[in-house]
């Protein structure tokens, strides 16, 4: 019998999941389209590897294993898996067609939905992924005010201006290297000693797993403006997430451009630049920024829709008090079992648990904590990330399982059998050197 959201006395049965995956070894490079939800990042030989359904914040795999979600898609499934207003729209609008021959009105009605939702977003322009946009953004930047270095904090995708900075360069173009420079998030000594007259822009996310502290971020935009460099927001994680209005509205700091993807249409793939008019009226005839699928309108409508549902139905309160129901708990069970070497960081739409402990690997900890959350049904990667499908009922049941995981862990690590507790491959990093 498969597996349900409930103690198991015995891990997952994945043997389809297997099966496929012996079918795609060699002929499927990495095995994945998106490494976040590849094997490397799931305990090999306990995980499935292949879902095929999901509904609210429950999903299922290959072999009827039915699992509570907190990675949703790896950050956009913002309202939960086929939401039915955001799949009606879908629906709706395939009945009249996917790419047309020219625009599409959609184009014109979301761009103005998203004028009216973000601060600073005099102008916009869509793609598909948040690699094309954070790309353009840079490219633009460039082109505005005539240099070429940037500074980044964060991650911004596969382009070749970015990737220099991490391990996982081979390809790249070594010129990159002279061009592109990190600093640290929360640290303004990092960037005026970085930032300089040749500096095209600073690009980072407003904030990850890391709370923004003693006014980072207005620091940040007086350095940029003291320089001349546009301030860029990767709002991947942030946008619709911690406000309607993203980073800009939550903290109150306006960016020069910013760009969306993710949760801005519940899974389906859009991605946005915005910015002000007076840089992004380069788009014009200046900076070449086009894409056949840029204008794809299954897309615009579920955006729309998505973002209605947002606006409509306290989705960000929501992910707030849900989030804080798994933060505060957590944070509780680690104080009462006084384990001192896992933390809980970030802003309750989005939160990561964090291993530290000297007499064990933390990638062996957290493969553990994966493992016996998959007994227990729950898909767990590290990162919780809140969707308004998840239930105050979710996150009790959720803790109810941590508080039984973080038991295992403790008696583990004190006995030093983390590794031997292991009934699968431990999971690595994604990168082992960024900056």
């Amino acid at each position: 019998m498969a597996n349900k959201v409930a103690f198991n006395k015995e891990l997952p049965d994945i043997t389809k999941s297997e099966a496929m995956w012996a079918r795609s070894v060699g002929l499927i490079p990495a095995g994945t389209q998106t490494l976040a939800k590849g094997p490397t990042q799931f305990t090999e030989g306990v995980a499935p590897k292949y879902l095929v359904r999901g509904k609210g914040a429950r999903v299922w795999d290959a072999d009827g294993n039915e699992y509570l979600d907190f990675n949703m898609g790896i950050g956009p499934v913002i309202l939960g898996y086929c939401h039915p207003e955001v799949d009606a729209a879908i629906r709706k609008q395939l009945q009249d067609g996917i790419t047309f021959s020219l625009m599409h009105p959609l184009e014109v009605e979301l761009a103005e939905q998203m004028r009216q939702c973000i601060p600073n977003a005099e102008s916009v322009r869509f793609s598909k992924t948040g690699c094309d946009v954070t790309s353009a953004a840079v490219r633009l930047a460039r082109a505005y005010t005539g240099r070429e270095k940037v500074l980044c904090c964060g991650y911004h995708g596969w382009h070749d201006w970015y990737i220099e900075v991490t391990d996982r360069n081979a390809g790249v173009p070594a010129f990159n290297a002279q061009l592109t420079h990190t600093f640290q998030y929360n640290a303004i000594d990092s960037v005026t000693a970085a930032i300089d007259r040749e500096t095209a822009c600073v690009i980072l996310e407003p904030f990850a797993f890391e709370r923004e502290q003693n006014g980072f971020l207005s620091a940040l935009r007086e350095v940029c403006d003291k320089f001349g460099a546009l301030l860029v927001f990767d709002e991947m994680w942030t946008g619709f997430r911690c406000a309607l209005g993203g980073a800009q509205e939550f903290i109150g700091v306006g960016a020069d451009l910013c760009v969306f993807s993710k949760a801005m249409a519940n899974g389906m793939p859009i991605s946005a630049l915005t910015g002000r008019r007076e840089v992004m009226r380069l788009l014009d005839d200046r900076v070449f920024f086009f894409t056949t699928f840029g204008g794809e309108v299954l897309s615009l409508a579920a955006s729309i829709a998505c973002i209605n549902v947002i606006r409509r139905d306290g989705v960000i309160s929501h992910l707030a008090d849900t989030g804080q129901r798994l933060l505060g708990g957590l944070s509780r069970l680690l104080e009462e079992l006084a384990i001192d070497f896992v933390s809980v960081s970030g802003y309750p739409f989005r939160t990561l648990m964090n291993f530290t402990a000297r007499s064990a690997s933390p990638w062996e900890m957290k493969t553990l904590v994966q493992q016996e959350l998959l007994r227990r049904g729950i898909l767990w990667s590290g990162m919780h990330n809140m969707c308004h499908a998840h239930t105050p009922q979710d996150i009790d049941y959720a803790l109810e399982a941590f508080a039984e995981v973080l038991v295992v862990l403790k008696d583990a690590v004190r006995a030093g059998t983390v590794g031997d507790l292991l009934c699968g491959k431990v999971v690595q990093p994604v990168f082992r050197r960024v900056g």
